[in-house]
């Protein structure tokens, strides 16, 4: 069931590739807005819920295309219990913490909207570090760092409801692609990403109706 969905998933994205495709140029034509915001995306590891904060810069394109570039990393302890040999050669057990941070290059093209609903195949890739980290009670030990190669196709629903504000929904699928055991079994997962969305231009237009930015870029609209 999970693999299918994941499926899925990959297929989705390829769906919306032939429009992306056909319109990217006409987008990089247009003048382009910052794509600035803040970014909490949660799925699961060993089983428990796990959120990765993150932080994101690009750019807007007629806001049916957004590209750019972010950080990410694992806000939420994941660990596991290991058995290690003090100084004096004696097992004793630890809990190894599980540790990540990447770059991710993102683009996500709308393919369907209304007045208020939208639709939109995000994708991103990820390239980055992990590693593990335990305390023995005398020393904060960290394993050697192991590249990280990732990549999460999806879909997002968003709905709008005002000309300034609204709320989505990212649901993706993480497929780790270095796919060893140890890192496939802590990361690959489906990935829901909730949103609440603010329109600073359009509060500014409906602010400001008659200034020359209203006037140049506005009004507000739908």
């Amino acid at each position: 069931m999970r693999f299918n969905a994941i499926i899925i998933f990959v297929l989705l994205s390829f769906f919306a590739k032939g429009q992306f495709l056909d319109t990217f140029k006409v987008f990089l034509h247009s003048k382009p807005s910052i794509d600035a915001r803040l970014e909490s995306r949660y799925s699961f590891m060993n089983n428990s819920p796990t959120k990765v904060s993150g932080v994101r810069l690009g750019l807007s394109f007629k806001r049916k295309l957004r590209v750019g570039i972010g950080y990410s990393w694992l806000d939420t302890p994941v660990y596991d219990k290991e058995i290690v040999k003090d100084e004096l050669g004696k097992p004793k057990i630890i809990t190894s913490f599980f540790k990540f941070g990447y770059v991710c290059y993102y683009a996500d093209f709308v393919f369907h909207k209304t007045k208020r609903w939208q639709l939109s195949v995000p994708i991103q890739v990820g390239t980055g570090m992990y590693w593990t980290r335990y305390d023995d009670g005398s020393k904060i030990t960290n394993s050697k760092k192991r590249l990280l190669l990732f990549y999460e196709p999806g879909i997002t629903v968003q709905y709008k409801m005002t000309r300034w504000c609204g709320l989505g929904l990212d649901v993706c699928a993480r497929l780790a692609l270095r796919n060893t055991n140890y890192v496939s079994n802590k990361l690959n997962s489906f990935v829901l990403a909730p949103k609440l969305l603010i329109w600073f231009d359009q509060i500014f237009y409906m602010a400001a109706p008659k200034s020359k930015i209203t006037k140049k870029h506005g009004p507000a609209m739908w």
